[in-house]
Parts: C-alpha cells; structure tokens; sequence
C-alpha cells in the first residue's frame, strides 16, 4: 500500500536511503516493486535507531545531484525528523501526523529548499503525512 501511495504522489525518488535491518529492506522491497522508477537504494547501517539529528546529519551527507530523497528507516526517529523539519505544513498535515504518530509503512513527504548540507529544524514544509490507517 506505502509504494502504490509513494507511486502516487508522482514523486521520482532518485535515492532512497534503506536501513540495513531486516523489516526494513523487506519493507523496501514491497514497496519498490510499485514505483514507476526504482531509484539506486543505499543501505545505510546508521539509520538503525538514529536519532533526529543523526538523521539530518545523514541527510546533510546526500549528493547535490539528488533531487527527491527518500528515507526508510525506524522510529522513534522518523517520526521526530519529520516533525523537526516540519517549520510550516500544508492543511491538517502536521495535526493529523502529530495525532496519529508514525505507524509502520507510514510516511510524511517534506520539501526542503536549498542544498542538502543545510537541512536543519523548521526549514521544511510538510506536504504530505499518509498511514496505512487513512
């Protein structure tokens, strides 16, 4: 269901950053197969309990020729990344994330402005927050 969505959002993800845990690359897998492009996937061991600022640093390691950047990973940290990136949010998108938590498969797709290497707290917008439950 989280790859037909991602699918959906017409998004052409041109890496995507996996962590190397077991549900995680399974998940991927799934998930991949609905994609119209596969993006080149990184398996990254430091997205294994990564905290939000390890999480940006990583982010702030992607290459400028990536323009959409998907991360799969684990939460608590997921879910407080997407909230520290989150300066401003389109609609009920942050409500309903802030309400709903980040369930597996879910995902919250945020445009960040600029290069890579400056991601930092609150210079994102969220677009979009979907659940496996909406």
């Amino acid at each position: 269901m989280a790859g037909r969505k991602l699918a959906d959002s017409g998004i052409v993800f041109d890496l995507a950053l996996c962590s190397t845990a077991v549900r995680t690359r399974e998940t991927w897998k799934l998930a991949v197969h609905e994609m119209p492009e596969r993006p080149r996937t990184v398996y990254e061991e430091r997205l294994y309990e990564a905290s939000p600022g390890e999480l940006i640093a990583l982010i702030n390691e992607t290459p400028d020729e990536v323009r959409d950047l998907l991360v799969i990973g684990h939460n608590p940290g997921m879910h407080a990344v997407a909230d520290a990136l989150a300066g401003a949010a389109e609609g009920d998108a942050l409500a309903r994330m802030t309400r709903g938590g980040f369930p597996t498969a879910a995902f919250a797709v945020v445009e960040i402005p600029g290069a890579w290497k400056s991601v930092e707290h609150g210079v994102g917008k969220l677009v979009e927050y979907w659940t496996p439950n909406d």
